[in-house]
């Protein structure tokens, strides 16, 4: 098959959750039929990742966002708001990238076209008259429901009123826009059902997040010491969010019971969280290679309260064979068993107390973290998830 790929960003360097997913799909569909990507990219820096991904892609066309003044935007925003489209999908429109969307879909006579985000989505109208090129919508996280919950933790009067204004516009959008898309995607069942209840019309497939369980393997017990670890891309708000109430809810609580020391991991951390880093908490900002850090660490913790999808940190943490504290929120999604394969707490005195015995009690966190192993290995391998994505695309082409 042809697959076109439509993307908000380069999916190399792999360094977000967003771009992990991408590149491990689109590496293995490559392996088995022809892939274009077309990329909105922020600027000519951002596109180091071009040689390595054409590599195994056909072609890659990159347009770049315009940088304009805020005032530029508003006759835009305001025809958007007036059409009830999400004032997001404003900023992620370029005419530029759908001209050369136009221009290779009238050279390559494409059978598939995906598009990763649902703010993405108002590039499928380069296929309008393309009624052979069949049209799939990611979901990485169902924005109606990210929005909702980011406003409810969000302290910042302006930034939780945009995040309920978007959750608003979304919620009425979203899954009726989703119509215009033969096959939508999920990273979870939970989220399938959430977007199904929203528009039952809908078809709906779950693709789910995954790791590479051959490249990540089990380290060893840590059991020189008391450390904590939190991986996530530090400028998303549901992780900013995540370390500020660990650290000032629940790390205060294990610090009663237990000395630990906490490392943050992830790129671009927020003022918010750069605050949090001394007295024993580490904020790395961007690393090479997140292993070492889960190598001097005993525990992973995942205290989200925002945010949808499902967590490539958990799953990142059970292939490297280390045993996870989450919230529901933060485990949402996934098919894990509280007690066998990871401990979940959803206030801080349990998430403490949870922590606290896991750190402590060696059988347990070693039966966890064989147990997440296993789990990871056979369900959550992005070489089984491309499968199922590839029978995705056998359906569409068979009609299905």
């Amino acid at each position: 098959m042809r697959i076109l790929f439509i993307l908000d960003k380069l999916p190399f360097p792999a360094n977000t959750g967003d771009r992990l997913r991408i590149y491990n799909l689109v590496r293995r569909v490559a392996e088995r039929h022809d892939v274009w990507l077309a990329v909105l990219a922020d600027a000519p820096e951002d596109t180091s990742g071009l040689a390595h991904l054409a590599q195994f892609c056909r072609g890659i066309e990159v347009a770049y966002r315009s940088h304009q003044s805020p005032w530029a935007h508003v006759p835009g925003v305001v025809a958007y708001a007036l059409r009830g489209r999400p004032l997001e999908l404003k900023f992620n429109y370029s005419t530029e990238l759908m001209g050369k969307i136009g221009r290779l879909s009238a050279r390559v006579n494409f059978d598939i076209v995906q598009i990763e985000h649902s703010y993405m989505a108002l590039y499928a109208e380069a296929f309008a008259d393309r009624p052979n090129t069949k049209r799939i919508l990611d979901f990485h996280n169902v924005e109606l429901s990210q929005s909702d919950r980011i406003a409810r933790v969000e302290p910042r009067l302006e930034a939780k009123a945009r995040a309920w204004l978007h959750g608003r516009m979304m919620r009425r959008w979203e899954p009726s826009y989703a119509e215009h898309f033969d096959r939508c995607l999920t990273c979870s069942a939970v989220d399938r059902d959430l977007l199904l209840s929203a528009n039952p019309r809908l078809r709906v497939s779950v693709a789910p997040n995954g790791v590479d369980a051959g490249a990540y393997q089990p380290l060893a017990q840590n059991s020189a010491g008391c450390s904590l670890i939190f991986v996530g891309t530090m400028s998303y708000a549901p992780s900013v969010d995540a370390m500020q109430y660990f650290c000032g809810e629940v790390l205060p609580r294990i610090r009663r019971q237990q000395d630990v020391d906490v490392w943050i991991v992830g790129k671009d951390p927020a003022p918010e969280v750069k605050k949090l880093a001394g007295n024993g908490v580490i904020v790395t900002g961007g690393v090479p290679d997140v292993v070492p850090y889960y190598r001097r660490c005993s525990v992973a913790v995942a205290p989200l309260r925002a945010g949808s999808g499902t967590r490539l940190k958990i799953l990142e943490a059970m292939a490297l064979g280390r045993p996870v504290v989450s919230t529901s929120i933060g485990c949402e999604g996934l098919d894990v068993v509280d007690g066998r394969d990871l401990l979940i707490a959803d206030d801080a005195t349990d998430f403490a107390a949870k922590t606290v015995r896991l750190l402590r009690d060696e059988t347990l966190a070693r039966d966890l973290a064989s147990n997440g192993r296993r789990l990871v290995a056979d369900r959550y391998d992005w070489g089984v998830v491309a499968g199922q994505l590839l029978d995705v695309y056998e359906s569409l082409w068979r009609g299905g």
